[in-house]
């Protein structure tokens, strides 16, 4: 969403589902255009490679998918901003051109349904909702419990679609090609349904959820671009230059990577112990322990969602994922006023109050953000492998930062080299062989959606080279 807010905005309507072929037409064929060049300051790009492994089991399934027999939901790994195209590249050429090579008789053009946080035409404008929406997607609101209006159409389209359904069950990126994030039950859920919706009317066709793993990776190593790039953070951030660091190596960026980090912990914990009275956040460490620099990091995160937790008078339960949904909601009922309809309506004083609200919760929301940036770093991630990719993961998670910190609507990430993907199709999990035991009752339902997402989370990270 925008870094701020003027003030009270209009109710966030349902985008509805307004599939246009000839959309998906002019996309698919200006996708190697789209893969490598940034079109948009918040879209990296640069994929220059795109290798698919198993491929033959998309294709098998579209055809049984034709002809009736089943239905399916896609799980995607959610590492960037690009999965998306990355998808669009696997349905418009791999797909069919394995079908092509094992004569795989499939209609084309192979498409999906698929589900897209509503708040995202909000930060990157209304042109991708309506883009979004005319390529046959589904906006769900991630904190609103539940969001009906975005679940009702997605079960009905997964059951009665004309094309399988697209899901990121971790519910957002994480920034990590190497590092499955906690994955959300509504994946799992929603099969169940579609299982449920069949048994209803009668229908045979078995349901399924296939894992399909992604994961980026540089065509060539540049250290030395990366040094600039921790060198143009240390300055933004006033950290002094280290002249023994001078060199660049995979040792010396980690160790960059980790002396920056403590500089960011410190400033950060200065300015939430000082402005917001988060007084747990003082207290040393040792710079040179990675352990202690998460515990710091985490620390900071709880201490961040607690101001804005506070001040919605909400609740601090769940892991922070799920906190920083209900923070994202929490605000969005402050700033978009289902309550207010017509705001030319409103008196002069009515409605500088309500913009007084709205603007005062935009910026309690960025404490949210800044946190949302660092859920998924671990203690392990960058210390057992400190690869190129791990070590530009990580800078790039500072970058964010920074770059949020100084109010940047789109944060453009600097193109460190060109990169490849990997996308790997997992072996698809029956949905309909555990259908029995979900509508036993509703404590075996619960329990069935748990095993489910366990397998899922298991699958994926299985997928992981």
């Amino acid at each position: 969403m925008p870094q701020s807010i003027d003030g009270v905005q209009p109710p966030l309507g349902f985008i509805a589902p307004a599939y246009s072929a000839w959309l998906l037409k002019v996309v698919h064929r200006i996708l190697p255009i789209l893969l490598r060049v940034r079109l948009s300051p918040w879209l990296p790009a640069g994929i220059t490679q795109i290798q698919v492994t198993n491929g033959r089991v998309l294709a098998e399934f579209y055809q049984q998918f034709q002809q009736g027999n089943l239905r399916f939901l896609m799980a995607f790994r959610h590492v960037e901003v690009d999965d998306p195209l990355c998808g669009l590249y696997l349905l418009s050429r791999a797909v069919p051109k394995v079908a092509r090579q094992q004569r795989i008789q499939l209609r084309t053009p192979l498409h999906t349904h698929f589900l897209y946080e509503r708040g995202m035409p909000l930060w990157a404008g209304t042109w991708l909702g309506w883009a979004l929406s005319h390529l046959g997607g589904i906006p769900i609101r991630r904190g609103r419990q539940p969001d009906w209006s975005g679940l009702r159409q997605a079960r009905q389209m997964l059951s009665q679609g004309l094309w399988p359904m697209t899901v990121a069950p971790e519910g957002a990126t994480n920034g990590h090609s190497e590092r499955v994030g906690p994955l959300e039950m509504g994946t799992a859920q929603l099969a169940f349904w579609c299982a449920e919706d069949l048994a209803k009317a009668g229908r045979s066709e078995s349901v399924y959820i296939i894992p399909i793993n992604i994961q980026y990776r540089y065509v060539k190593p540049a250290w030395s671009r990366l040094g600039r790039l921790l060198a143009r953070l240390e300055r933004d951030s006033g950290l002094p230059a280290d002249v023994s660091h001078s060199a660049v190596s995979e040792k010396i960026i980690y160790q960059r990577i980790m002396r920056l980090g403590d500089h960011l912990l410190s400033k950060m914990a200065t300015f939430y112990s000082r402005f917001y009275h988060q007084k747990q956040l003082s207290f040393q460490f040792d710079a040179d322990a990675q352990s202690a620099c998460l515990t710091r990091l985490q620390a900071l995160l709880q201490a961040a969602l607690q101001v804005g937790e506070q001040y919605f008078g909400i609740s601090a339960h769940g892991n922070l994922a799920e906190r920083c949904r209900r923070l994202e909601e929490a605000g969005w009922t402050y700033i978009y006023r289902d309550d207010l309809p017509d705001r030319s309506t409103l008196s002069p004083l009515d409605r500088g109050l309500a913009d007084w609200v709205a603007q005062e919760a935009s910026l309690r929301m960025l404490h949210m953000r800044l946190v949302e940036t660092f859920v998924a770093v671990t203690e392990t991630y960058l210390k057992e492998k400190p690869s190129f990719e791990r070590c530009a993961e990580t800078t790039f998670l500072m970058f964010d930062m920074l770059a949020r910190l100084r109010g940047d609507r789109h944060p453009c990430r600097p193109r460190l080299a060109a990169r490849r993907a990997t996308l790997t199709i997992g072996e698809p999990i029956s949905v309909t062989e555990r259908w029995p035991m979900y509508q036993t009752n509703r404590r075996a339902g619960r329990q069935a959606v748990m095993d489910l997402t366990q397998e899922l989370q298991q699958a994926l990270e299985q997928m992981i080279t």
